[in-house]
């Protein structure tokens, strides 16, 4: 059901903001965008260079999850520091992990309310503004450090720098969608791979960067740096032209002849004559749909263990296992491996296996492991615990590496920067509300009289974990995303409906009620005699006249639930 469009006042202005997904460009720009470079220098574009440039990009970009080695240098340099009893360093206040927070809150707040504007400017222009404001806000913390004032440091990298990268994020993965209809899974896990290989790389760099030229400085050289190595990459951003095909298919996934005509998927009436319901969805409606409430839920859900308890990780193995910092260092680096590792095998399985099959394995995993891991830790089987956390780390980095392609697919291309921006708040949500749980949770347990060697501390705080990552494997089950599971009209008292193992099942008052092949079969083609009778040819028209995937099955190299 449409969306009721407000027409007047605030209302009417957010509601065309989130409403209006459409990139104008001219001819000549249309031409210009066809090659790439300078003068001589210049040469045909293709697809394949936004592979590295979005990679580069986004490692950068990726620099946020590596701010935690600034927290003690920063706190020392603006409130000063003591030796304690083993002649180490120790600031006198810890203020600066906040900025870390704000960060990620503005991140995402950024990614959503920018969404829509990135789908009408280009990933180019979006990516220029948003590498732009990464400049600034470093350039105020900068600021912030040499006078010691610890608010400009939280307004320039946490609130300007955050919203900065949250456009930056969304923009070339926006852009590889389009680019690669044939390979959408492989395309969103090399981009937000490159995300999590930031927070490796450049970890390393600051502190010997800042006992060389200082901290001030430090900040003022990276941010150039950083500026200078997005920029190059945001020439390379753009979207596909019109009439664009690859590989017997267009940008909406739709199988196209030599002369890009759309090809009959079968010569039955329902390819014919019913098209995928989101392909034709405005964006405002595809926000407020019961899908997309769905799988923000769900990925609320995939992503609680990664962000909160991750974040632990050199604790646990230090205070838990007993291990010295440098082994916790490794153990912290080796997880970050595997966070890559997941984004891009579950993205990649995610093109054969489908998109909700790769999150019902990798929430499955996730709650199996959540529900093992204070056992685990209370015997202190370090082995075991290694293996569990590697994997639940490889799933949560999948979650991420897998939802702009299940977005697209869900909702079309003309709408995954959007959403794909606003279901990162899930992620803000998650890493700023439950980080604060588990500290308030971890901090109870301290005042109680608990050591930080005692697991319970953890083993607590996992059981509410545990309860949101249940939460979000229950909702992925109601995703449908079988074409016949969203048309079919509903029975009589039927509730929801459900589809497990390519068995569909009604959920209602009569109780739960599985359908045969043929019962299903059935339905369908009275429903197809249906439409058929009361709309016309044009049936499977899209937005835009751009027609659209009929079926999951017609999708090569995809199958669904």
């Amino acid at each position: 059901m449409a969306i009721k469009v407000p027409t007047s006042g605030p209302l009417a202005h957010i509601a065309h903001h989130y409403n209006n997904t459409t990139l104008h460009r001219t001819d000549a720009q249309i031409l210009k965008e066809k090659t790439i470079g300078l003068g001589p220098l210049s040469m045909p574009y293709n697809r394949w260079l936004m592979f590295p440039a979005a990679f580069i990009f986004q490692a950068i970009c990726g620099s946020l999850y590596a701010w935690s080695v600034f927290n003690d240098p920063i706190d020392k340099e603006l409130y000063g520091f003591t030796l304690n009893a083993k002649q180490k360093e120790v600031a006198n206040k810890h203020n600066a992990s906040i900025t870390f927070y704000i960060a990620v809150g503005f991140f995402g707040l950024s990614a959503a309310i920018n969404g829509p504007w990135l789908e009408r400017a280009g990933p180019r222009k979006a990516s220029l503004v948003g590498t732009t404001l990464f400049l600034i806000g470093n350039m105020i913390a900068t600021i912030g450090i040499h006078f010691k004032i610890i608010g400009l440091i939280y307004f320039g990298y946490g609130v300007i720098g955050g919203s900065g990268l949250g456009l930056c994020y969304i923009s070339p993965v926006s852009a590889l969608q389009k680019w690669f209809p044939d390979r959408r899974g492989v395309a969103a896990g090399f981009a937000v791979c490159g995300f999590g290989a930031g927070s490796i790389v450049f970890a390393k760099v600051p502190l010997p960067l800042a006992s060389e030229i200082g901290l001030t400085k430090t900040f003022m050289t990276l941010g150039f740096a950083y500026f200078a190595v997005m920029f190059i990459c945001c020439m390379v951003f753009r979207v596909p032209p019109p009439g664009f095909q690859v590989n017997g298919m267009d940008m909406y996934r739709n199988k196209v002849d030599a002369n890009g005509d759309i090809e009959a998927f079968n010569t039955d009436k329902t390819a014919n004559n019913v098209r995928n319901p989101a392909a034709s969805l405005p964006l405002i409606d595809s926000i407020f749909s019961s899908e997309y409430r769905l799988i923000y839920l769900m990925f609320f859900g995939n992503s609680i263990a990664g962000l909160v308890f991750l974040s632990r990780l050199a604790n646990i193995v230090t205070d838990i296992f007993g291990k010295d910092t440098n082994t916790a260092t490794t153990i912290v680096s080796i997880n970050g491996g595997f966070n890559l590792a997941g984004r891009l095998f579950f993205s990649t399985a995610s093109d054969i296996l489908g998109r909700k099959n790769c999150y019902i394995v990798m929430l499955t995993c996730q709650v199996i492991i959540l529900a093992s891991l204070p056992t685990i830790m209370a015997v202190k089987n370090y082995p075991a615990f290694l293996a569990v956390i590697w994997i639940l780390t490889a799933c949560y980095g999948g979650g991420f590496g897998a939802i702009p392609a299940f977005l697209c697919d869900m909702f079309g291309p003309t709408n995954i920067g959007a959403l794909h921006g606003i279901i990162l708040t899930a992620w803000a949500i998650a890493g700023v509300g439950g980080g604060l749980l588990f500290t308030a949770v971890y901090n109870n347990l301290i005042a109680n009289g608990y050591t930080v060697n005692d697991s319970w501390i953890y083993s607590k705080n996992l059981y509410w974990i545990l309860g949101v990552a249940s939460i979000g494997f229950i909702f992925i089950m109601f995703v449908r995303t079988n074409i016949r599971d969203r048309l079919l009209p509903k029975a009589d008292g039927e509730f929801t409906r459900i589809r497990i193992f390519g068995k569909f099942i009604r959920i209602g008052s009569f109780g739960i009620k599985p359908l045969s092949k043929d019962e299903e079969d059935r339905e369908w083609d009275e429903y197809v005699e249906s439409a058929s009778q009361t709309t016309p040819s044009n049936m499977h028209e899209v937005k835009g006249a751009q027609p659209v995937a009929l079926d999951n099955k017609d999708i090569p190299g995809k199958m669904e639930l």
